[in-house]
């Protein structure tokens, strides 16, 4: 397979390319479902895919393994991410074997997340990895040129949450420097939405006294918009500074649509390529999608966009540039995927620019050898708009379908608390009891608290104030709660409260919640829910141990929300059932230890938070009598 840096020195002067980022799926329907839409996404060419390592290596073999199938089975030059901090140097070891194994040419080196502190972590102190240059000095000595290197860059400079005012690029100049200089043949950046700040890091770098950035490619790391809520998290958790005016188009978007959302995305992204492209004066020619495993956003971007330059753009281009008056060629056209305006007649006469661009979202190839070239009609930018390419194409977050190759959290990468070690530390401070636990999942609620470790954003939705007494009241007896909903019988799409998906529609959700209990008072749960004949209560419950529990079986799928709209299917975007209540239960007991991890080993607090995760259940129910705002909580009166 190819090196990413040779492919990008074998591009034209005038030439674009793009690629794609992907993380391994939680589920292994998650997984074949990315196969399928993997399949799907190389048919635009890209020039290399990305894909993801968890911190500490807890995806190293799901990474291995889909980093395997990209460049075994689908052909496309791939890039596998590695992290060195929190990993021996046998596990890294292992990964670049196994990558040059399956003929992967491309390694990201990537620092990772800090160890949690000596105590829970034992490197091997004679290879110890403490920077991404660690391990491309690593990758250098081990393997010489075998692997194309890449090392990641902060346009806006690299923050931790703890001193945002000191975030700033020339500050990270001289470590990006020494991971360029030990090895580095391309850069590619986190993601950000000021391009401003991009275009002005970009030129920092290339006027750089120590000549090191002067050719090498830097290519900007794009995360295109798809709902608001995500927009909003990830430009968050990254620290990316997102422009006024880009938050005011966002904000005019009708509540909760998020198609219209996501339509501005498209826009908004579009733009953004072409404003790198001209104000680096065309220095900057590849663009990196951080795709989140879903494909309508890209798909959309990369066919408005006049900058990126497919290989079936390129031949359109070539056609515009050649046809004259005297010098027509005939497009043979497909009656099923012509556009309205070809269909009059089985071929069209094509004689200048203007006639191929009606055509050109539906031409595959065309042979310019003679002057009644015969054009093929295939599009793979439609087929990634198809249904069977956007079922998911609504939310995917905690509960979204876990058949979805977007189905776990939104960056791929594992439990994590969302706030650095100092911050929780101020946050939640030192709990050594549980009734110190049950109080700041009380001064949550009441919004006392911003955060909890299991919040996905600061503070809570407005529908918890309907039920927040009960919630109160669950958490003040021992039940913590970690995610809830009212039920809510047809409200309009558009409701400020409870809206979201496209206007004129309705909107339904039935009365859930999760939460952690003790072994204890688990057992008098269990016993009430076994006793219960009525089918109405659905329930899953499991413990770190493994042990699990349910009065469902394997295949049943517990719809919690969903919404009915003019001139579409109704759409079902959360779900509950096993595959995703067992990949959630892993990742809310991983985050005890995430939270463990920050207090000194054999602490009061360290003590605590292990026993809770060691002797605690995690106990998701669902009331299916939505019409009825009160019966989960009646019930749950223990």
């Amino acid at each position: 397979m190819a090196k990413i840096s040779d492919k990008i020195a074998q591009l034209g002067p005038d030439e674009t390319y793009f690629s794609f980022e992907f993380f391994p799926p939680k589920t292994e329907a998650g997984m074949q479902n990315l196969r399928a839409r993997l399949q799907r996404m190389a048919q635009l060419k890209p020039l290399f895919v990305n894909i993801t390592f968890g911190a500490g290596g807890s995806t190293s073999t799901k990474s291995l393994d889909l980093a395997t199938l990209c460049t075994s089975e689908l052909g496309l030059t791939t890039c596998l991410h590695l992290t060195c901090t929190n990993m021996d140097r046998s596990l890294i070891d292992s990964v670049l074997a196994g990558a040059k194994k399956a003929g992967i040419r491309n390694i990201l080196a990537l620092r990772g997340d800090p160890p949690r502190g000596t105590e829970y972590w034992t490197p091997d102190e004679s290879s110890q990895f403490c920077h991404a240059v660690d391990l491309v000095r690593h990758i250098r000595r081990e393997y010489g040129d075998y692997f194309c290197i890449g090392v990641a860059s902060y346009p806006e400079g690299y923050a931790d949450g703890q001193n945002p005012e000191l975030q700033d690029p020339v500050v990270d100049l001289p470590y990006l420097v020494d991971k360029t200089s030990a090895g580095a043949d391309f850069i590619m950046t986190q993601l950000f939405y000021d391009t401003s700040k991009f275009v002005a890091f970009e030129k920092l770098l290339r006027e750089h006294s120590s000549g090191v950035f002067r050719t090498i490619p830097i290519i900007p790391g794009l995360l295109p918009i798809s709902t608001y809520q995500s927009f909003i998290r990830t430009a968050k958790l990254s620290n990316a500074h997102i422009p006024d005016d880009l938050l005011e188009r966002i904000n005019a978007v009708p509540y909760a649509d998020d198609e219209q959302v996501k339509q501005v995305g498209v826009s908004v992204l579009t733009e953004m390529i072409d404003r790198i492209h001209r104000e680096t004066d065309r220095r900057v020619k590849g663009f990196h999608f951080y795709t989140l495993n879903l494909e309508k956003s890209v798909a959309l971007i990369i066919e408005q966009s006049p900058i990126i330059k497919t290989p079936l753009k390129a031949t359109i281009d070539d056609a515009a540039a050649t046809a004259t008056a005297d010098r027509a060629f005939t497009l043979a056209v497909s009656p099923t995927t012509a556009p309205v305006s070809v269909l009059a007649a089985p071929t069209v006469s094509i004689e200048s620019a203007e006639d191929i661009s009606k055509v050109a979202d539906h031409v595959g190839s065309l042979d310019l050898t003679d002057k009644a070239a015969t054009v093929v009609v295939s599009d793979p930018t439609k087929q990634l708009l198809s249904p069977e390419a956007t079922w998911d194409d609504f939310p995917n977050g905690r509960w979204g379908d876990p058949r979805s190759p977007a189905y776990g959290e939104i960056d791929g990468y594992g439990p994590t608390l969302h706030v650095p070690a100092s911050k929780a530390l101020e946050l939640w401070g030192s709990p050594e009891s549980a009734a110190d636990i049950s109080s700041l999942f009380i001064r949550y609620l009441t919004g006392d608290l911003p955060v909890l470790p299991w919040s996905e954003q600061s503070g809570l939705n407005p529908e918890t104030d309907l039920i927040r007494e009960d919630l109160i009241s669950l958490n003040t007896e021992g039940l913590w709660t970690v995610a809830s909903q009212p039920a809510v019988s047809g409200a309009r799409s558009d409701d400020k409260v409870f809206g979201w998906g496209p206007s004129n529609g309705y909107v339904f959700q039935k009365a859930m919640i999760e939460f952690f209990i003790s072994g204890e008072k688990w057992a008098i749960l269990k016993k009430k829910l076994q006793d219960s004949t009525s089918d109405i209560i659905s329930y899953y419950a499991g413990n770190d141990k493994g042990d699990f529990f349910s009065n469902m079986s394997l295949n049943d799928v517990n719809a919690v929300t969903w919404g009915v709209f003019p001139n579409r299917e109704v759409v079902q975007p959360t779900i509950i059932e096993e595959q995703s209540f067992k990949a959630w239960m892993e990742e809310a007991f991983g985050i005890w230890s995430e939270w463990e991890f920050i207090y000194p080993k054999k602490s009061a607090t360290s003590n605590l938070l292990r026993s809770i995760r060691q002797n605690y259940y995690l106990v998701s129910i669902v009331h299916h009598d939505y019409m009825s705002g009160e019966a989960l909580w009646k019930f749950l009166q223990l």
